[in-house]
């Protein structure tokens, strides 16, 4: 488990030296690819997502591709379609982006609801079917979408069912001055845009770090934890749908990749705190007339980790 969490930190590390900031979000976002999930960056332009998205994808030595949403794009131009060979006379598969480590998908709250659900079977199924012919994706894969929640004017709100298969939602926040600070003194240093940083891990290391994670011992009371706030939300007056079992299932599995990069082999109840607000505030459905009272989904889940109780005993 010592050398699982030290190939995790020095992915950590190298993301570091381009990445400002952000260490919270850069460590949520990697568990979430040890757990083998897709993650939703939704916060304002101009705070980094796209870098750490492909920051991250250099030191774990995925493949980085990134599509552009707009709202013209097709289905096709997300999965790949057949295109007629002249050289050959017959139709042949062209792959599109995402047959690639790891997919960012920027804007995704740009692109329509078909082409948003064109994702829906990669995302889950690790597969997508172009003219009834399935197509494997490769392993490991991940998709990193980003989302602009101030503007809505010609954007296209993702329905739950998409929402639900992300496993975490993230947020970046503005940076500390001294932190924006550093960020202009590193790009008088480097004297050009571009960044890059060389992999730390491969493919291959990556899925052997994420097979780690199923050594991490849990708890039933922790597991019993992850239950209880999940089956919280159901019953809160402001929501109206709460999370699923799902939703259960994304604590648990994430905070077993916390217990990972901290070097541990049973996970805390400070793990499950940890994630809690990523892993179940974009499930929940809130009430018509919660809105009127600015109650969000993160407050509900932040009072939720307040009340409820966690495990009588830890080790």
């Amino acid at each position: 488990m010592a050398g699982i969490a030290a190939g995790c930190q020095s992915v950590l590390d190298t993301v570091g030296t381009v990445v400002v900031g952000g260490k919270r979000t850069a460590r949520l976002a990697l568990a979430a690819v040890l757990a083998g999930g897709h993650v939703l960056l939704e916060d304002v332009p101009g705070l980094g997502k796209t870098l750490l998205a492909r920051t991250l994808a250099q030191a774990l030595g995925l493949e980085f591709r990134r599509l552009q949403c707009t709202p013209d794009l097709l289905p096709a131009d997300v999965t790949g379609s057949y295109l007629y060979d002249p050289t050959e006379r017959e139709f042949a598969f062209r792959p599109g982006p995402v047959f690639t480590g790891l997919l960012l998908a920027d804007e995704i709250n740009r692109t329509p609801p078909k082409t948003q659900s064109a994702l829906l079977e990669a995302m889950q199924e690790r597969q997508v079917t172009v003219e009834g012919h399935t197509h494997p994706l490769r392993r490991p894969f991940h998709v990193l979408a980003t989302a602009n929640p101030v503007e809505y004017e010609g954007t296209y709100p993702l329905p739950e069912a998409q929402l639900d298969r992300f496993l975490l939602r993230l947020d970046v926040g503005y940076p500390p001055a001294d932190e924006e600070a550093e960020v202009l003194r590193r790009r008088l240093a480097r004297r050009k845009e571009e960044t890059e940083v060389k992999p730390v891990v491969d493919a291959d290391r990556l899925r052997a770090l994420q097979e780690g994670v199923e050594l991490v011992d849990v708890d039933p009371g922790v597991l019993r934890y992850c239950v209880d706030l999940a089956a919280a939300t159901r019953r809160h007056a402001a929501v109206e749908i709460g999370a699923s079992p799902r939703g259960s299932q994304a604590l648990l599995l994430v905070s077993r990749c916390l217990a990972v990069l901290d070097g541990r082999e049973f996970v805390l109840p400070e793990d499950v705190k940890e994630c809690a607000v990523a892993a179940l505030a974009h499930r929940l459905t809130l009430r018509a007339e919660t809105w009127s009272t600015g109650t969000t989904a993160v407050q509900v889940v932040t009072e939720l980790l307040g009340t409820v109780p966690g495990p009588a005993s830890t080790r």
